[in-house]
């Protein structure tokens, strides 16, 4: 079978439990602002890094499966990639589940071609996911927020609400006019940085619920590998 096995725990009203999950297919959603502007901001924020504009947006690109991590810890080539926090849907069972991942980009490949970026870092994701059905009611009040580690200093890197994003709903159906098929991952956009993009020694990220009074957190220390050329 192709893809990645991984241990996902699954959090209800009526409790947890722990599964493993076959993910046959990842998907990277993106420009996936409702806001023109916020879109344009984040759109300029890469282009100051060399990155061309999207073709259309939302645009959807395929991220082979074994990139998907759950770890604390992941290996990069050289020191221009970076991490942004999403909220992340998969599909198990015919149910829809809603957890959280950073989209890890090598920013200096980016600059000649986003889909090759897609695939040169591991996507990490967070083990914990909900049910869609039970924040779907408020859905736009879920907040994403990511802090970055930098020589030290720990600072707030991105913070909104999902309403920043288009719904689950629209993506999903713009991908595939239907549902998503069973064992498919997909990341739903990010928002804009505080200060700019730039690399980090140790990224974290949570999606919370402040209707339900809850919170999905993952953290993940970034390892640089010399680029010898």
């Amino acid at each position: 079978m192709n893809g990645k096995v991984l241990s996902f725990v699954f959090e209800d009203v009526a409790g947890i439990f722990r599964r493993e999950v076959a993910v046959s297919e990842a998907v990277i959603a993106g420009w996936t602002g409702r806001d023109s502007a916020a879109l344009e901001k984040h759109i300029e924020e890469l282009a100051l890094l060399g990155v061309k504009r999207p073709a259309s947006v939302p645009i959807f690109y395929r991220v082979a499966a074994s990139r998907l991590s759950t770890a604390e810890r992941i290996e990069v080539l050289g020191q221009r990639s970076s991490g942004e926090v999403e909220f992340v849907l998969l599909a198990m069972r015919g149910k829809l589940w809603v957890g959280t991942g950073s989209d890890h980009t090598d920013r200096e490949v980016e600059a000649y071609g986003v889909s090759v970026s897609k695939q040169m870092c591991e996507k990490p994701i967070a083990e914990t996911f909900w049910p869609f059905d039970e924040v779907a009611p408020h859905w736009d009040h879920l907040v994403l927020r990511s802090f970055a580690t930098i020589d030290g200093e720990r600072t707030l890197y991105q913070e909104g609400t999902v309403a920043g994003m288009r719904h689950p709903e629209d993506l999903i159906g713009r991908y595939t006019k239907g549902r998503l098929g069973d064992g498919t991952l997909m990341f739903g956009g990010t928002l804009a940085v505080h200060g700019g993009i730039r690399p980090a020694d140790r990224f974290e990220f949570e999606l919370e619920d402040p209707v339900l009074g809850r919170r999905i957190r993952h953290g993940y220390d970034v390892v640089s590998l010399p680029n010898l050329g």
